[in-house]
């Protein structure tokens, strides 16, 4: 593994409050990971995982809620 991607084996993962509650789409995100953020598909759990940096996440999610 190397210095850009986290080690998320001990991953806590949180649904966004702005998925769907009824399988539909459903995106979960990993807290405690300094300057990312590991997203990936509810539903796929073995799936890939994006990571994204802080500041494109930030940018992401007030695009969102607006």
């Amino acid at each position: 593994m190397n210095s850009t991607t986290p080690d998320l084996r001990s991953a806590r993962w949180r649904k966004s409050s702005y998925s769907n509650a009824e399988g539909g789409s459903c995106v979960e995100v990993a807290d405690g990971y300094p300057g990312v953020v590991p997203v990936r598909d509810s539903k796929n759990f073995d799936g890939p995982v994006i990571t994204v940096s802080a500041g494109a996440w930030h940018a992401f999610v007030e695009k969102v809620v607006k």
